[in-house]
């Protein structure tokens, strides 16, 4: 029974989502403030939590400083926002702030459960026999292992930049556009969630390149998306 943490300060809201994650056969915990959130996960509880379902606009510690809070403290927790204006720079900023997913309130249940369904998916993303390119200039991606390591170090990917690099890296030189990777990763189909994409290319350029500004394994290939390198 998959565990979920719902950080969500309207009453109303809280007590709707929590009913329907019940019926689908979830056990779920709530909190009413960041700060609570993460006494829970820190608790002997949090342990067991699988996914957090995160609205930013909270009082006291927004959404935004909860989950970088929480991606300090563990890079496997999926994380899914809740925002109630769609606004892009609050979509960018939580997107960059670490989360893994977002939805725009008020959001239908079949949404919600099944973005959820999709990011409990990528915390064990399959491997794959397909072997990564044979000079990776430093960067060893265990496909079977699901571990990364640059120059003998460990790299903690969460589950979403986990599944994007081992998505690109299957074929490494191949253009994949952003509709392909929203499919593959995200299992969503809407284009214009192609800012998940993007952000995640971002974190993951930011933990792997040496100059993120000039990445040298994921490389953007203008007008078209993005293809596994190096170069």
């Amino acid at each position: 029974m998959p565990h979920v943490l719902l950080i969500e300060d309207d009453a109303s809201v809280r007590d709707g989502i929590e009913l329907v994650l019940r019926r689908h056969g979830y056990e779920v915990d709530t909190a009413t403030t960041g700060e609570e959130a993460l006494t829970h996960l820190a608790g002997p509880r949090g342990p067991r939590v699988e996914l957090a379902v995160l609205d930013l606009m909270l009082p006291g510690m927004d959404g935004f400083e909860v989950c970088r809070r929480i991606r300090a403290r563990t890079a496997a927790l999926p994380v899914i926002m809740m925002t109630a204006r769609g606004d892009d720079d609050d979509i960018v900023a939580g997107l960059e702030a670490g989360a893994d997913d977002y939805v725009v309130k008020p959001v239908t249940a079949t949404v919600l459960e099944a973005r959820i369904r999709a990011a409990l998916r990528r915390v064990s993303p399959a491997a794959t026999a397909t072997p990564a390119a044979p000079d990776l200039a430093g960067l060893v991606i265990d496909r079977a292992g699901l571990t990364v390591t640059k120059h003998g170090v460990p790299i903690a990917l969460p589950p979403t930049e986990l599944r994007l690099l081992l998505e690109l890296s299957a074929s490494p030189g191949r253009v994949l556009s952003r509709e392909q990777l929203l499919e593959s990763v995200w299992e969503h189909d809407f284009l214009g969630d192609s800012r998940l994409v993007d952000a995640a290319v971002g974190r993951l350029r930011a933990k792997l390149e040496d100059v993120p500004a000039k990445p040298r394994y994921v490389q953007t290939v203008r007008g078209f998306g993005y293809r596994f390198g190096p170069i």
